[in-house]
């Protein structure tokens, strides 16, 4: 993990993700996404969710990840509710204590449940902008969110593969940075169009 703390990752992830939900377009909510289960509405649904879910979890409290509400169709504001959730969250892993101690049902450090929110936030805001026409403006390397993040998937990518949230790890093209190496070890391509095959 680098010297900064979650909350600061996750303020720089979320100041990244956020414009990219913001614009996304209606036409585009059937599209495909580099995640084959998921569809970009289904996508936006599922990080809405995690956003929401992990501000529990960053005061220790109970997190409920059964059905996904589908925030989308619930209001037409949803990107502004995204956008109001995401710096909640922010401040929720801010808050002093948040990332000390254990978390959520499996008992976790909580430094890296953070570190799962994090991936969630910079990872499916990459997804989304991929799968609607958009340029993703990643988080600078001077931040240190990519390279925490590159850290904390070399320690989970084996469970995480096992209960299916990671594909198998690709090949990086030649050339990659650290967000696509990053996007090859959780099993993306990191080169995907909406017309390439999608990743597990």
């Amino acid at each position: 993990m680098t010297e900064n703390s979650i909350g600061d990752l996750l303020k720089v992830a979320a100041d990244h993700a956020v414009p990219v939900v913001r614009a996304i377009p209606e036409d585009r909510l059937t599209a495909p996404t580099p995640c084959a289960d998921y569809d970009v509405k289904a996508l936006v649904n599922h990080l809405h969710q995690v956003i929401v879910q992990f501000q529990a979890l960053a005061a220790k409290q109970d997190s409920e990840f059964g059905e996904t509400p589908d925030f989308v169709a619930e209001s037409p504001d949803w990107r502004d509710r995204f956008a109001d959730e995401a710096g909640k969250l922010v401040a929720a892993w801010s808050a002093p204590g948040a990332d000390e101690g254990t978390t959520g049902a499996m008992n976790m450090p909580a430094t890296t449940v953070g570190s799962m929110a994090l991936l969630d936030l910079t990872v499916h805001a990459w997804d989304l902008s991929r799968a609607t026409g958009q340029e993703f403006d990643a988080a600078p390397e001077s931040s240190g969110v990519v390279a925490a993040l590159r850290e904390s998937v070399a320690g989970l990518a084996p469970t995480a593969r096992k209960m299916g949230v990671f594909g198998e790890p690709v090949a990086a093209p030649e050339g990659a940075g650290e967000l696509e190496r990053l996007l090859a070890e959780t099993g993306r391509d990191p080169r995907w169009t909406p017309q390439t095959p999608s990743a597990a």
